[in-house]
C-alpha cells in the first residue's frame, strides 16, 4: 500500500533541492550582474548589454502558450522540466565558451544567441512547474515551497555579495573565475534535471487542443470569458512596475556615490538578504492567502518608492543618503518577493489539471508582451528625472492593488 503522505513529503524535499539548484544557476548567469560584466570583459559592443535583461525575462514568457500546446497531451508534465533544464545546461555551456574562446562583436553576439535558447528552455520549466507543484504538493502547502526555494536563492546570493565585498580584487581581471563558474552552473541544472526526473507524479488528463500552431492561441479566450483571470493578468502587469524600478534605485546611488563593487555588492547583498529572510514568511502568509499577500508586499513596494523620492529630493547627497538607498533597495525586494510568491501561489491555486496550464500559459505569455512594451518606459529618463520615474512606478502599482482587493481569494 502506497503511503500518500510519505510520497508526498519526498516530493517536497525533490521540488526544493532542484529549485534550489536552479537558484544557484541563476546567480551564476545573472543578466543583471554577471553576464553584463562578461560581454564588457571580452569587449563586445555597449549596445548589447541592454539586450540581456528583455531576451531573459520575455524570452522565457512569450513562448509559453505554444509551449502549453504541446504539453496538454501528456500524461506526465515533469519531463518537460526536465528537458527545459538539460537545453539550458547546453546553453549555458555555450556562453562558458563564447567568453573563453571569442572576443568582440563574435563573443557578444554567441552569449546573445545562447541566451535566447537559455530563455526559451527555461519556457519549459515555468509551464510545468506549476502543473507538477499542483499535482504532487496539497494546495495548503504550496506558498511555503515557492517561499522556502526563493529563501535558498537569497542564502547563494548573499554568499556572492560576501564574496564580491571581502573577496574579489576590484583591480583584477577575474573573467577565468566567472567563466568557470558558469560552467558549474551548467552542472548544476544537469542535477536539477536529474533529482527533478524522480519526482513521484500522478497522471495528468490529456485533452486534444488541436492539430496545427495556431489552435494553441485559442487559450486567449480565457482573458475574455474568465473574468477572475482577467483581473489578475491586469493586477500582474501593473506590479511589473514595482520589478522595472528597482534597477533605478541602483543607478541613482551610483550617479551619487561612486564606490565601485563596495557599492555593487550592498545592493546583492540586500536583494539576498531580502529573499532569505523574507520569502518563508511570505510562502507562509501565502498558504493562508495569496491575495492578501499580493496587497500587502504591492503597498510596500509602492510605499518605499515614494520614501525614495523624498529622500532624494530633500536629503541631497548627504552620507546618510549612501546608507538609506540600499536599505530601501532591502524593503523592495522583500516587497517583491512578496508579489512574486503571492501571485504564483494564486495562479496554481486558480485553476486544476489543464486549466492550470492554460492560466500558467496565457499570463506568462502576455506579461512578456506586456514587459517589452514597459521597457520603453526607461526612455522617460530623457523627460524626468530617475527619482520621478521611480515614483511614476509606484503609482501605476497602486492601480494594481486595487484591481487585487477587486479579486476573489484562490
Amino acid at each position: 500500500m502506497v503511503d500518500n503522505k510519505k510520497v508526498e513529503r519526498r516530493n517536497v524535499v525533490k521540488l526544493l533541492f532542484s529549485q534550489f539548484l536552479i537558484n544557484l544557476g541563476d546567480v551564476l548567469i545573472n543578466p543583471k550582474v554577471t553576464l553584463p560584466w562578461l560581454l564588457q570583459s571580452v569587449g563586445a559592443p555597449l549596445y548589447l548589454l541592454g539586450w540581456l535583461v528583455p531576451i531573459r525575462e520575455s524570452g522565457s514568457l512569450l513562448p509559453q502558450i505554444a509551449i502549453a500546446h504541446f504539453i496538454y497531451p501528456l500524461k506526465v508534465r515533469k519531463w518537460v522540466w526536465v528537458l527545459g533544464s538539460i537545453i539550458q545546461s547546453f546553453s549555458v555551456v555555450v556562453i562558458g565558451c563564447a567568453v573563453l574562446l571569442l572576443e568582440g562583436a563574435s563573443a557578444g553576439w554567441v552569449v546573445i544567441g545562447g541566451l535566447i535558447v537559455f530563455s526559451v528552455a527555461r519556457g519549459l520549466n515555468s509551464v510545468a512547474s506549476k502543473d507538477v507543484l499542483g499535482k504532487t504538493v496539497i494546495k495548503e502547502k504550496r506558498g511555503r515551497v515557492t517561499g522556502w526555494s526563493s529563501s535558498a536563492s537569497g542564502l547563494i546570493t548573499v554568499g556572492l555579495a560576501i564574496c564580491m565585498l571581502f573577496y574579489l580584487d576590484p583591480t583584477k581581471s577575474d573573467s577565468e573565475f566567472y567563466v568557470w563558474g558558469i560552467v558549474g552552473a551548467a552542472c548544476v541544472w544537469l542535477l536539477a534535471a536529474g533529482i527533478y526526473a524522480a519526482i513521484k507524479e500522478p497522471l495528468s488528463e490529456t485533452e486534444d487542443e488541436g492539430d496545427h500552431f495556431w489552435d494553441a492561441f485559442k487559450t486567449l479566450n480565457l482573458l475574455w470569458t474568465d473574468h477572475v483571470f482577467r483581473k489578475f493578468v491586469i493586477a500582474r502587469s501593473l506590479f511589473l512596475c514595482a520589478a522595472l524600478s528597482a534597477p533605478f534605485y541602483v543607478v541613482i546611488a551610483q550617479q551619487r556615490f561612486d564606490s565601485g563593487t563596495w557599492l555593487l555588492g550592498m545592493f546583492i547583498l540586500a536583494s539576498g538578504l531580502a529573499s532569505l529572510l523574507s520569502s518563508p514568511f511570505w510562502g507562509l502568509f501565502s498558504d493562508y492567502s495569496s491575495r492578501q499577500v499580493m496587497i500587502v508586499s504591492s503597498l510596500l513596494s509602492a510605499l518605499t518608492g515614494g520614501v525614495l523620492f523624498c529622500c532624494v529630493t530633500f536629503l541631497a547627497d548627504t552620507v546618510f543618503t549612501v546608507w538609506l538607498i540600499p536599505a530601501l533597495y532591502f524593503v523592495l525586494s522583500v516587497a517583491h518577493q512578496g508579489v512574486r510568491v503571492g501571485r504564483k501561489t494564486y495562479l496554481v491555486n486558480l485553476g486544476e489539471g489543464n486549466k492550470r496550464t492554460s492560466y500558467v500559459s496565457v499570463s506568462n505569455t502576455i506579461i512578456g508582451l506586456i514587459l517589452l512594451g514597459m521597457s520603453a518606459l526607461s526612455l522617460l529618463t530623457y523627460l524626468i528625472s530617475l527619482e520621478v520615474l521611480v515614483l511614476v512606478f509606484s503609482m501605476v502599482t497602486l492601480f494594481g492593488v486595487i484591481m487585487v482587493i477587486r479579486l476573489p481569494e484562490a
